[in-house]
């Protein structure tokens, strides 16, 4: 048997828009478009991303509170240059979350109110 992750889809307000924000930064090219979702495959063969607006969507609030809606996922992306990156994700639309936790993460939230980190790996061989 064999399993693999093809796709995580990301609930939000707006799927042409919060897939316009994703566009920009990772610069992929959407695959499908419909008015109400979108797909986008990474060109590279690894794990896509489609948006799927829903009606009642909330943004999450973070850090977590007591009786606010909470996030059910965030991404964390890896970069070579991180505040080359920052200002990337800020130029595509991000905003700078002003709580930041770790040394060499920035915690980021897309239009949605997603939060996603960038972060650096010395080690990692690209």
């Amino acid at each position: 048997m064999k399993i693999k992750l093809r796709t995580i889809v990301v609930d939000c307000a707006d799927a042409q828009r919060a897939s316009d924000f994703y566009a920009k930064l990772l610069g992929w090219e959407k695959t499908v478009v419909e008015p109400n979702w979108v797909l986008m495959r990474d060109p590279a063969g690894g794990t896509g991303l489609s948006f799927q607006a829903e009606e009642d969507y909330v943004p999450p609030v973070w850090p977590e509170e007591p009786g606010e809606q909470q996030k059910s996922e965030h991404m964390d992306f890896l970069v070579d240059r991180l505040k080359e990156a920052e200002a990337h994700a800020l130029a595509c639309g991000a905003v700078r979350s002003p709580q930041q936790f770790l040394q060499g993460v920035t915690v980021f939230f897309d239009p949605d109110g997603h939060p996603f980190c960038l972060f650096e790996d010395p080690s990692y061989q690209w």
